[in-house]
């Protein structure tokens, strides 16, 4: 019994100003014609029946996804009443899920990366769920192509084959570029693509091994969602309540760092988080002056190596002379003008927003 946890409750601030807090990252349509999660949900079905994919989100966000996936039941629309990271996110989402569908095989998918060999994608998750059903906490690692010091990493016993599962040393933060050199050079590190795959029965006895104090927010979240004599308004906020309790905290700190069971299969299916603008780099073709135009109108003169974005029904033109390495973001409210190399610094720009 396969099912799907997409996460999507997240503010996508480096994609300002195309993202807002009602139309995030994952409901723009940034690599193709369809949103981002819309693609993510698209890349499973054939796999997992709609009735089998939940969705976790917030309430900000919850009416654009319901619009943006018409084919998902209402009722799988999980609503997290405020962001407690991923810990609360995939406790709760399992607890949901293990209700409807007993220690079914849970996949935990981001709900905003991009992913180019589909048929390989889903080749490797029926192989991870296979694992999972041997009690394993399975997570997919991607082979390094470059030293990344903007992704997580994964330690691996020995050095790691495509495809083939393998015992999980550690996990590592984002490192400096000395350190990921090392990762790559080494060939048992693997970047971490957050994505896992565990039965929900031994994601919510690992919860309650490592992290006791969720589980006993998640037992009384439980026997409230339970309780038929409590009115339904009732129940929402004593939910509420009870969500608060959680620890602001990641499943990789509050789980995999003590976990014995893990293990990850390195895997090259074409992925990316598309963390940024900068990562449209590698999903568009450029010109000849290597600029990319998306949605656009543009004279580029004497300009190259220029990431230039506009809004499909605009008709404004967008002119660039003589400038490099730029990300340039026109929409109907706000301009954005930024250095490649500062792309990252983006989600500041909300915050200075509140004094504008």
């Amino acid at each position: 019994m396969l099912t799907a946890f997409i996460m999507a409750g997240g503010s996508g601030e480096r994609f300002w100003p195309l993202s807002t807090k009602e139309k995030p990252k994952q409901l723009l349509k940034l690599v193709s014609d369809k949103s981002m999660i819309r693609e993510t949900v698209d890349r499973i079905l054939p796999i997992i029946p709609a009735e089998r994919i939940f969705i976790g989100t917030n309430a900000i966000q919850a009416n654009g996804i319901k619009k943006e996936l018409p084919m998902i039941p209402e009722e799988n629309i999980i609503i997290e009443p405020s962001f407690k990271d991923t810990a609360a996110a995939i406790g709760y989402g399992a607890l949901n899920i293990d209700i409807r569908y007993p220690n079914s095989e849970m996949i935990v998918l981001a709900s905003d990366h991009l992913i180019k060999n589909e048929e390989n994608f889903r080749k490797r998750i029926l192989s991870g769920a296979e694992e999972a059903k041997k009690g394993n906490i399975i997570t997919l690692g991607i082979k390094p192509t470059k030293p990344e010091t903007g992704y997580g990493y994964i330690e691996t016993e020995a050095e790691c084959y495509i495809g083939e599962a393998s015992k999980v040393i550690r996990f590592w933060e984002k490192p400096n570029l000395e350190r990921a050199e090392k990762y790559v050079e080494s060939g048992n590190y693997l970047w971490n693509s957050g994505m896992f795959i565990f039965s929900t029965k031994t994601i919510l006895e690992s919860i309650e091994k490592f992290m006791p104090n969720h589980w006993e927010t998640l037992e009384e979240i439980k026997l409230i969602m339970g309780n038929k004599e409590i009115d339904p308004k009732e129940k929402k906020v004593r939910i509420e309540e009870e969500f608060e309790e959680f620890e602001k905290i990641s499943i990789d700190f509050g789980v995999m760092e003590y976990a014995k069971n893990i293990k990850v299969i390195p895997v090259d299916f074409g992925w990316s988080d598309v963390g940024s603008y900068t990562a449209l780099d590698e999903v568009f073709d450029k010109n000849e002056k290597g600029n990319i135009v998306k949605d656009a109108r543009v004279i580029d003169i004497d300009s190259k190596d220029n990431i230039v974005v506009g809004e499909k029904e605009s008709e404004k033109v967008i002119a660039v002379i003589g400038v490099k390495d730029l990300v340039v973001v026109d929409t109907k409210d706000s301009l954005l003008i930024c250095s490649k190399k500062n792309a990252q610094h983006i989600k500041k720009v909300i915050k200075e927003l509140k004094n504008v």
